[in-house]
């Protein structure tokens, strides 16, 4: 009979072969001290180098961990909701394969969740190793995300974190394509409560969010909680009008009542071009509301699994997304 799982460590990987290796004995170290049953899901989110190799020789030698190998690179957010699906344990945590996120921290969320918290979440005192401009991006991006929704998400936390097996089966349930997996489970509630740690240097390789990738997760986490960006355009859109009836009085009377003329286009250029900016950027924000309502209509699995590796009865098999992950879990369940 095989043992209940009560901790499920997922770690998402791109391009990871420098560090995994380091990555697997510090968190095998941390798990095994607690002292509980586990398992390691390593989901590859379209790796380009060895990190399949590798993992699969881990996987092969060690039969706590689990490999789950995307078709193709679905993205980071994606791959935390892959191994949510397939996580087993009571208690599920998240963390980075780059070592940024110390695992030892794993067992301080533990003993918050034994107080009883649901959310354990890290939160960064201070940021080893990152670029000035980094830092004052995700300083400004948090503080402007909280001023835009009613969702209280914590300050200063990336998806480092432990949930209850509870807030992973809601998470599940939550079939959005353009995912902000901290915001979610934010919105999700439940009793949360944080750890405080000090973010390491990457231990290798480079970072996987670029400046195009990190623009891509703040409109998929501001268009995912809030609409206020929406209000802006009609708010701005008002006022425009009103500054542009007024301006039409003016000009009227100048003409009428006044000897008053003006002379060329310049102005009459500079407000064309300054309104015509202002609208598409309005358009922008509109449309990008709008490709995600698309991104939904089209009701695609949020990925595809080629391969997995350590769920011993399902290895090489192709699977589509978290419906098929619960057609897994209930043959599990009945013993097929």
């Amino acid at each position: 009979m095989s043992v209940k799982v009560k901790y499920s460590v997922i770690v998402p990987m791109y391009n990871e072969e420098e560090v995994i290796d380091h990555t697997y004995g510090r968190l095998k170290e941390v798990m095994d001290a607690s002292g509980d049953p586990y398992e390691l899901i390593f989901v590859n989110d379209g790796s380009r180098d060895r990190t399949v190799e590798k993992t699969a020789l881990i996987a092969s030698a060690d039969p706590n961990v689990r490999l789950i190998d995307f078709s193709r690179n679905f993205g980071h957010q994606i791959a935390i909701s892959a191994g949510m699906d397939y996580a087993q344990g009571d208690a599920i945590v998240v963390i980075d394969a780059d070592l940024q996120d110390p695992p030892e921290i794993i067992l301080q969320m533990i003993a918050k969740w034994k107080e009883g918290y649901e959310v354990v979440y890290g939160r960064r005192l201070k940021r080893k190793g990152e670029t000035l401009f980094k830092k004052l991006t995700a300083l400004a991006f948090y503080r402007l995300l909280r001023s835009m929704t009613n969702v209280e998400i914590p300050l200063d936390t990336g998806d480092f974190r432990l949930i209850d097996r509870k807030v992973c089966d809601v998470l599940r349930g939550l079939k959005e394509k353009n995912r902000f997996v901290r915001g979610l489970i934010s919105w999700i509630g439940f009793r949360q409560t944080s750890v405080e740690y000090i973010r390491e240097e990457r231990f290798a390789g480079e970072t996987k969010y670029p400046l195009k990738k990190m623009i891509g997760f703040a409109l998929d986490a501001i268009t995912s909680f809030s609409h206020k960006p929406l209000k802006i355009a009609t708010y701005l859109g008002f006022f425009l009008s009103l500054g542009s009836f007024i301006y039409l009085i003016v000009i009227l009377y100048q003409r009428l009542f006044t000897s008053t003329t003006i002379e060329g286009w310049t102005t009459t250029v500079g407000l064309s071009l300054l309104f015509n900016g202002i609208i598409l950027l309005l358009l922008g924000v509109i449309g990008e509301y709008i490709g995600r309502i698309y991104d939904e209509s089209k009701d695609r699995p949020l990925y595809i699994v080629r391969e997995t590796l350590g769920y011993k009865e399902h290895e090489h098999a192709v699977e589509e997304g978290p419906k098929a992950s619960d057609e897994r879990k209930a043959a599990n369940r009945d013993g097929r």
